[in-house]
């Protein structure tokens, strides 16, 4: 029986689905093809109204960035798969959590449902993959895998199972006993994302290597290479009929492929780089995109055209755009994560009003990791410095942070001038805990 899925008519006047305060990293559509489930940088997993194009329902329970997210056969469930090695199930009726998976030792890097809706799959960087019962909560199986995990997928016929790691290589596992059917290799480096057509025949990937590859299930085999993209590839998807594929990646192109001629059908330009997460509507009819910049966008496949126009977003000043201070090239990245005051837009990390001279650790309301919120550090030049050079790995262990270093210390020591006349004049307008406002990193 063929699935018959509503035909929106998306208001061209609607904004793009604007709310996380940080890149996109997950998202997919919702069996019925009215709502939409994003997963973020900022912690959060967000349900967005895929006709008005609006954010109905934000899920807040994960202690790191998003990575992946999957609707459960029944539309009214969904899980998340975080950092912090967990899976969230969620009633999102609700909007609230039902249960959380706990196991992996590892960012627990992406996760799917079985077809009959009755086993959760999750890959990790631990190196394994877990079969979760959804009614008992409890792992079922686990798989070892060779190198970390970036993808799970089922196949249609919910007896197999098909992972994609950092080592390039696709795998096919048998759900019943856990055992290896076979493995796929053709790309040199890590595959980000994988999807499966509607038949289970055939499976598309994305990888670093800037490529986008078709195999073939049966015969486990590579079948096509398609190149459009210029750097690497994180998202693709098929169509609900199976006759195209779509692919988006660093350069903030997406590319709808024409499966059987393996052709480009239409190549997008988004203007935001990268893109890191792709879907088609459950009609097929439109592409939707998502990236750096945290927002969600809506594409009309036949014309290419864009279907939305620009909210409001973060209209805030922005003087380190304008700014020739040295250090003001390097906080463009800080700002992605950070607004300048606890009035502005939520941000994955803390706001910067009273950044130095402010415990770790401290703003009321925020999900510190618990290594950050016990720490005895206060925030100033010599702690910051000590930050970004050693790296949040290193400086606070056991924190959430994501790992980065500025090895260069004049660089680092113009960001962190430019870090304190930019917040100088900032007054914390949200409570801390104790009567501090911390602006700490994470």
């Amino acid at each position: 029986m063929t699935a018959i899925f509503p035909v929106f008519a998306v208001s061209p006047a609607a904004a793009d689905m604007l709310g996380h305060g940080g890149m996109v990293r997950a998202l997919a559509v919702a069996p019925d093809g009215r709502t939409i489930l994003t997963g973020s940088f900022d912690y959060t997993a967000r349900i967005w109204d895929f006709e008005e194009q609006k954010s109905i329902a934000v899920l807040e329970d994960h202690f790191g960035p998003i990575n992946g997210v999957a609707y459960m056969p029944d539309g009214k469930r969904a899980v998340t798969a975080s950092d912090d090695g967990s899976l969230i199930l969620w009633d999102i009726v609700q909007k609230k959590p039902l249960h959380q998976f706990k196991g992996h030792t590892g960012k627990a890097m992406s996760v799917a449902v079985s077809p009959d809706g009755k086993l959760i799959a999750s890959g990790s960087w631990d190196r394994t993959v877990r079969l979760w019962d959804v009614d008992s909560g409890k792992t079922i199986r686990r798989i070892n895998h060779k190198t970390d995990l970036t993808v799970v997928r089922f196949l249609p016929d919910g007896k197999t199972l098909l992972t994609a790691a950092r080592d390039g290589a696709l795998r096919l596992w048998r759900i019943s006993d856990g055992s290896q059917l076979g493995e796929m290799t053709g790309h040199s480096w890590v595959v980000a994302q994988v999807a499966v057509s509607p038949s289970g025949r055939i499976a598309i990937s994305a990888s670093t290597d800037a490529t986008v590859r078709l195999w073939d299930l049966a015969d486990q085999r590579e079948i096509a290479v398609l190149k459009g993209h210029e750097g690497p590839v994180y998202g693709v998807d098929f169509s609900p009929d199976g006759k195209y594929a779509i692919s988006g990646g660093r350069d903030g192109t997406l590319v709808v492929w024409d499966v059987a001629s393996r052709a480009q059908h239409r190549v997008i330009q988004t203007h935001v780089k990268p893109v890191w997460a792709v879907a088609f509507s459950r009609d097929g009819r439109f592409a939707l995109s998502a990236g750096s910049d945290g927002a969600i966008r809506v594409w009309h496949i036949a014309t290419g055209d864009r279907i939305g126009i620009p909210g409001e977003g973060d209209s805030g000043p922005k003087p380190w755009l304008e700014s020739d201070h040295p250090g003001a090239r390097l906080y463009r990245k800080c700002a992605a994560c950070h607004s300048l005051s606890g009035d502005g837009p939520r941000r994955s990390g803390p706001h910067f009003a009273g950044l130095f001279g402010r415990r770790a650790g401290a703003i009321a309301g925020y999900k510190y990791s618990d290594a950050l919120r016990q720490a005895d550090v206060t925030w100033n030049a010599r702690t910051l410095f000590d930050l970004f050079n050693k790296g949040p790995d290193v400086f606070v262990p056991g924190t959430k942070m994501p790992v980065q270093r500025i090895p260069q210390s004049q660089q680092l020591r113009h960001l962190i001038d430019y870090m304190r006349q930019l917040t100088a004049t900032l007054k914390p307008s949200v409570p801390a805990i104790g009567g501090q406002q911390n602006l700490s990193p994470r």
